[in-house]
């Protein structure tokens, strides 16, 4: 309680305490971005050797969040603590591994840079309350959705359905909304972009998205409850189609090549959460 009552009195202390965790979670959620999709395929390889009954060769790699530790692709070199302090590090190392100068990727910075921005847009928005704690889980969980989704086309269950489960919990207690609005939001969701799918592949016979987007915006219901979801449709649309349009305008993007919803549903959903009520309220005015 000393702490909130700190927060309450002292803003700036608020803000930058958030922005400081924004950018730890930030580097976290690059090793989430990096490993994640790994773990995912060793756990499929090692499924599919057990239906079919095949011996495991033991040539995968155990890998988790936290092992092995974190070393330069192309030298191996093990990354010290000074080398991972978010933002700094890549600054002080000019964008360079100390060991044998291979370029480290702008992805690790800029991911940074936007958890600790997004997170201090959700605590100038909520301030010191529990809608804050709860839409910075929802913000990071989002960032690391997104980004794995442009790199492989897949919105893992792992983080999109425990999300989603915790916007049905905090429902109870009407932190968004209740516990109704928040049952019948996920329903919803989850069935409209279902019968989109269903009738975009009986008339041309391909998949226009993947389960995963259902899902998305099944979260996005059960923490905002249905009335956002047209919302959020039409958001996610507006900005996947000029963003769509404009990378194959500059020839960033084959027009065969199959453009990942999930980032532009997350986008869209995160406005939502940030202005929805404001945006309808202007739509309807």
């Amino acid at each position: 309680m000393q702490i909130i009552e700190l927060f309450q009195l002292n803003p700036g202390i608020f803000y930058t305490f958030v922005i400081l965790v924004g950018l730890s979670v930030g580097s976290f959620l690059n090793v989430v971005i990096y490993r994640f999709p790994l773990m995912l395929e060793n756990d499929w390889k090692s499924q599919c050797r057990e239906l079919l009954e095949i011996k495991d060769p033991g040539t995968d790699s155990v890998i988790t969040l936290s092992k092995p530790a974190s070393t330069c692709p192309q030298c191996g070199h093990k990354i010290r603590a000074w080398e991972n302090i978010p933002l700094l590090s890549y600054i002080l190392l000019r964008g360079k591994c100390s060991n044998c100068q291979a370029h480290i990727s702008i992805q690790y910075p800029l991911i940074e840079l936007l958890t600790g921005a997004l997170s201090l847009a959700v605590a100038l928005k909520f301030g010191v309350s529990w809608q804050t704690l709860f839409a910075l889980i929802l913000t990071w969980s989002l960032v690391a959705m997104s980004v794995i989704d442009i790199h492989k086309q897949i919105l893992p269950d792992d983080i999109t359905l425990p999300v989603l489960w915790l916007g049905l919990l905090i429902s109870i207690f009407n932190i968004y909304i209740d516990p109704a609005s928040s049952i019948i939001g996920a329903i919803t969701g989850y069935m409209i972009l279902w019968s989109v799918y269903q009738l975009f592949k009986l008339i041309t016979g391909k998949e226009g998205m993947g389960y995963g987007d259902f899902k998305l915006l099944a979260l996005f219901g059960a923490w905002f409850g249905w009335t956002f979801i047209p919302l959020i449709i039409i958001l996610s649309s507006a900005s996947g189609a000029i963003i769509g349009i404009t990378m194959m305008m500059f020839n960033k993007h084959e027009r065969s090549t199959p453009i990942p919803f999930g980032p532009y549903l997350a986008i869209a959903g995160w406005v939502a959460m940030m202005w929805g009520e404001q945006i309808i309220h202007w739509y309807l005015g």
